[in-house]
């Protein structure tokens, strides 16, 4: 049903939830059953956070034999849900290696079961219709320490209380007339408990129902209900929903219904990325990034355009773990994780993003050799490539100084250094332009090199990365880095918010970089690593005649740093 396969034997990071779970089965609660639900709003596009609860709903099903995760969209809000994010929702679940199988729902299917449910409340004296509006409601309810009023509508007759909803339902009254509430304490410490709006009209299009509904559940409401219908045994929520445990039991012991357990987590927050939503959006609409997708947000559509991989995406959703207290996570440890993963299964390709004109003039000109190439050192299976070599050849420009330091081991006029896979070359002469730029070097090689190995076994300290300049390919190269120069974005200066944190340097594009022709037939999505520079992308706006390749990560791991100063 799940993706346990993927996994190989790496078992899930032991937490309070799993054991709780275990409990259960150990006792056979719910008849040894484990039902979970990931119930997303289709408002918007899912983000690393969401993956988190993705892998440890679908994770505990897929652990526990004859389990099962639903995934369920919870469309009560018809002005902001739409179906591109019901779809976009699937294929980011689907990517992340997981299945609902024809576990699929929706609120909106329970409609009418919730409106039944509605009445039955009123019928037993625990909910009435309102006529206060928003602003009178907040001040009837009071504040932290001083308890509320009761709203003079709390004592409608049953009769009076059906009539209203019925009412309600069929489009008599405008938008925001009138809500129907559940009666509890209006005096309770829990201000969740402050007779909570049950339903409110709202004469609006829903993506699935169309016009047949001017009233929607709140999600406090509609919540539990759904968790009930489907049979769920344990509800996984984030900390924010344990002040409403109390409301979601109150609800479904007064119906008397089937009543799973309602269990919280902290939620993850990331350092250099934001989470809200609602913020997430409000970058999208202003252009500050290019699209939900974005390589440079924190969504998993923008993630899986980056070149981030689901299986390192689960890897790290593993080791943070699951706890109940709040904490920020270094994306130095996500950063980790990719480069984990991708180190095993990317083949290796050469690229020069910089280019700098190499003449090797003791090349014989118009010749042209084919040199073997390794596709991935990590892996023997993934087998070589022919890489073309000639007189003429890119190399960095951040390989060569004209006058090098001291610790400077790449190239400089009269050094010798090996490239990668193929000869020895000697810097002989620097050719530069009016402005004095450095724009061609002349070599010499040693035929006798080949292959990148001295026959008198002299050493050289340094091996570049390269590519022929007849076959090369020009691609444009994006370098994407973090969207924010703050770890926490949201601590702004006084008068400004997030948004005076974003990264000025966050996208850099280079438009000549040049690549081993083999990348032609490359796909979108295709995952490589560039030699000596990092992990690499094929984008979705590449052409036929043109690639596009965006920067996952770079080769350099600080995590692996910060571990090691930890030891």
């Amino acid at each position: 049903m799940q993706n346990s396969e993927n996994e190989g034997s790496k078992q899930p990071s032991a937490d309070f939830i799993r054991a709780i779970v275990a409990e259960d089965i150990s006792a056979n609660k719910w008849d040894g059953k484990v039902i979970t639900r990931f119930p997303p709003e289709p408002n918007g596009f899912l983000h690393i956070g969401h993956a988190k609860s993705i892998c440890l709903n679908f994770g505990i099903a897929a652990e526990n034999s004859g389990g099962q995760c639903n995934l369920r969209f919870d469309d009560t809000n018809p002005v902001t849900e739409e179906d591109r994010y019901v779809n976009s929702i699937q294929d980011d679940v689907r990517w992340l290696g997981w299945d609902w199988n024809e576990n699929l729902y929706y609120a909106s299917n329970y409609f009418e079961q919730m409106y039944d449910y509605a009445v039955q409340l009123i019928e037993k004296g625990h909910a009435y219709v309102c006529d206060l509006d928003a602003d009178q409601t907040s001040e009837y309810r009071g504040t932290l320490t001083l308890p509320g009023k009761d709203s003079p509508y709390r004592n409608r007759s049953v009769e009076e209380n059906l009539d209203l909803f019925r009412r309600m339902r069929e489009r008599e009254f405008e938008d925001g007339s009138r809500v129907l509430r559940a009666k509890i304490d209006m005096a309770s410490p829990n201000m969740n408990l402050r007779d909570p709006v049950m339903y409110r009209i709202l004469h609006a299009e829903h993506h699935r129902t169309g016009s047949k509904w001017s009233i929607y559940p709140t999600y406090d409401w509609a919540h539990g209900l759904e968790d009930s219908i489907e049979g769920v045994t344990h509800s996984i929520c984030t900390l924010e929903f344990e002040n409403h445990r109390p409301l979601y039991d109150w609800y479904l012991d007064k119906l008397e219904v089937h009543h799973p357990q309602q269990i919280e987590f902290a939620r993850l927050e990331l350092t250099y990325t934001i989470m809200s939503k609602r913020k997430l959006l409000q970058l999208v609409d202003e252009k500050h990034v290019n699209g939900w997708d974005d390589p440079r947000m924190p969504t998993i559509c923008g993630m899986h355009r980056r070149g981030y991989s689901p299986e390192a995406i689960r890897e790290f959703c593993r080791r943070i773990g699951i706890n109940k207290f709040n904490s920020t996570i270094d994306i130095a440890l996500l950063e980790h994780c990719i480069r984990e993963d991708l180190n095993k299964t990317s083949n290796r390709v050469m690229a020069v993003l910089r280019p700098l004109k190499v003449v090797i003039d003791n090349y014989p000109e118009g010749e042209e050799e084919w040199i073997d190439a390794v596709n991935n050192p990590e892996d023997q299976s993934a087998g070589t490539r022919k890489v073309p070599f000639s007189r003429v050849i890119y190399i960095e420009q951040d390989d060569f100084m004209e006058d090098p330091p001291r610790k400077f081991f790449r190239l400089g006029p009269g050094r010798e250094v090996r490239l990668r896979y193929a000869y020895f070359v000697t810097c002989t002469d620097v050719v530069k332009d009016d402005d004095g730029k450095i724009v061609e070097l002349h070599c010499s090689y040693d035929p006798a090199t080949q292959g990148g190995n001295a026959p008198d076994r002299r050493k050289v300290k340094s091996t570049l990365h390269w590519v022929s300049a007849s076959h090369a390919l020009r691609t444009e190269v994006r370098l994407y880095d973090h969207l924010f120069t703050k770890e926490r974005p949201e601590e702004a200066k006084e008068g400004e918010d997030f948004r005076s944190n974003l990264n000025p340097k966050s996208l850099q594009v280079l438009s000549d970089c040049m690549v081993e022709p083999g990348l032609k037939d490359a796909r979108p999505f295709e995952r490589i690593q560039f030699e000596r520079l990092g992990y690499f992308c094929i984008d979705t706006d590449s052409t036929a005649d043109r690639l596009v390749i965006n920067r996952t990560v770079t080769l350099r791991d600080t995590w692996a740093k910060v571990q090691k100063k930890g030891k």
